[in-house]
């Protein structure tokens, strides 16, 4: 039967994974996994690097982010760091149109809702 991960951090997922997105890759195939996604926290820094690694290796890329969502709205300034402020969500991108609106909720999370983290919201 076939298995992939869909919630994996590689080293851009600061202090929290040290996984190689080649190594990954790599492992992928050599598991025979015919799919993996990479879905760092916060960031996209190293999907154009996994991408290239899966099609080398024979894996199909699912590219994707654990994003971080504000309880109330991403301009909300309250709590810190280990609070409350965000819950976790895994968002995979199913193609071009979803990539460009992850990249966009990526995007936006840094540059208009960056609390300790960069956080979306609902509206987003």
């Amino acid at each position: 039967m076939a298995f992939a991960h869909l919630h994996v951090h590689s080293e851009y997922s600061l202090l929290d994974a040290t996984c190689r997105v080649r190594k990954l890759a790599r492992r992928a195939a050599d598991l025979s996994m015919p799919a993996v996604a990479l879905t760092d926290h916060g960031v996209m820094s190293g999907v154009v690097k996994f991408a290239a690694a899966c099609r080398e290796f024979g894996v199909k890329p699912l590219l994707g982010c654990e994003l971080y969502v504000a309880k109330s709205n991403r301009h909300e300034r309250r709590g810190g760091p280990g609070g409350d402020a965000y819950h976790h969500l895994v968002v995979l991108a199913m193609n071009t149109t979803g990539w460009r609106n992850l990249v966009t909720l990526v995007n936006r999370g840094h540059t208009e809702g960056f609390y300790y983290k960069p956080r979306v919201d609902l509206d987003l």
